[in-house]
């Protein structure tokens, strides 16, 4: 990966740098969990192929962000409290997640997979309390039309990416910390529904009531879905480690019936969505051309697919097989297109920000 144009104009490659997305880590989200949705239904080689891909992915986007840091703190960190772009952050937190969930399941690296997992608690701490306390403090705040869209919903998400990966591990590890774990992974279940009710509300109210642009209907709208998506594979996960926590085994009516809940409302949300997709492309004429925030549409695709994959195991159901298999072809299909796009757009030197 690149930062600036094919040409030797330095400028060009800092102002690249400088202007660099907040929300690139949904580079590594989307590859991440396409390949999870591969590995669950049997196909080894292509989880594999894309869990290599993200480690590099992985490594690079940390290299560029400490660039963009270091050479740019102002801009860095004035993002990170910035109602639009700050949420952006969490990317980094689900990344991270998604990635220690990788090393657990293609691996079985218990070791990478809570290393990762404890960076991802570190980050999720930071971010939340940093970014969430400066937008209640600043003085000069957006009105809610200029101010919310769906990426503030990558914070349910970096929040229940936490949940799957202490699920994860806490299945795979013994006394005295799985009883801890599978705690923590409840908890941060449960907040991050919480924090989708808050924040789920405030996103249709701006919908309903206010004027709506092609222009805004960024690509992170999808995460509507895709928070739903993976709180319902968070759900699944919590349901099959029951037999190893008695407070979840009480518990397991409230679970299913959640985490039924979250299926539903985000298969609720797919039409909607493919809807307002024809609407802002095919009657409005919006162009259609690479952005990085089109990252956060491919991964709610592959956490659908995951997530219906596992709650149909989780729940025992054995009629929904069909549809996760479906939806991985669909989301590989965006990867490879997305993907695609990236690299002819760092190719011609394309800047690394977000257009939308």
């Amino acid at each position: 990966m690149t930062i600036g144009s094919s040409g030797s104009n330095p400028a060009r490659r800092d102002l690249n740098l400088a202007d660099m997305s907040p929300a690139y880590f949904a580079l590594v989200m989307a590859t991440g969990i396409v390949s999870l949705a591969a590995s669950m239904m049997e196909h080894p080689n292509l989880a594999l192929a894309l869990f290599v891909l993200n480690i590099g992915q992985y490594a690079v986007l940390w290299l560029l962000y400490a660039l963009r840091a270091w050479r740019y703190p102002r801009r860095f960190f004035g993002d990170m409290v910035a109602h639009l772009a700050g949420p952006g952050y969490f990317t980094t937190v689900a990344g991270t997640g998604i990635l220690a969930s990788q090393f657990m399941i293609l691996r079985e690296n218990i070791a990478a997979g809570a290393a990762l997992w404890a960076l991802a608690v570190v980050l999720w701490v930071c971010l939340t309390y940093t970014i969430f306390t400066a937008f209640t403090v600043r003085r000069e705040k957006p009105t809610l039309d200029k101010g919310i869209n769906g990426g503030w919903l990558l914070a349910v998400v970096a929040t229940q990416a936490l949940s799957v990966s202490t699920a994860l591990l806490a299945a795979r590890i013994d006394q005295p910390y799985r009883l801890e774990l599978n705690l923590m992974a409840l908890s941060m279940w449960l907040w991050g529904g919480m924090l989708y009710i808050w924040m789920m509300s405030l996103i249709f109210y701006r919908y309903a009531f206010f004027r709506f642009s092609p222009g805004d209907l960024a690509p992170p709208y999808w995460i509507n879905m895709g928070a739903m998506a993976i709180s319902t594979l968070a759900g699944s996960l919590l349901i099959l480690n029951a037999p190893h926590a008695p407070y979840l085994m009480s518990l397991l009516p409230f679970l299913k019936g959640f985490t039924v809940f979250y299926w539903a409302t985000g298969t609720w949300w797919i039409p909607m969505l493919l809807l307002l997709g024809i609407w802002r492309y095919g009657y409005e004429r919006f162009p259609f051309e690479y952005d990085p925030l089109y990252w956060g549409a491919v991964f709610p695709l592959g956490m659908y697919a995951a997530c219906t994959w596992q709650m149909d195991r989780a729940m025992e159901f054995g009629f929904l097989s069909a549809l996760p298999h479906a939806f991985l072809y669909i989301a590989l299909a965006a990867w490879t297109v997305t993907f695609v796009g990236m690299v002819r757009s760092l190719a011609r030197g394309l800047p690394l920000h977000a257009r939308g």
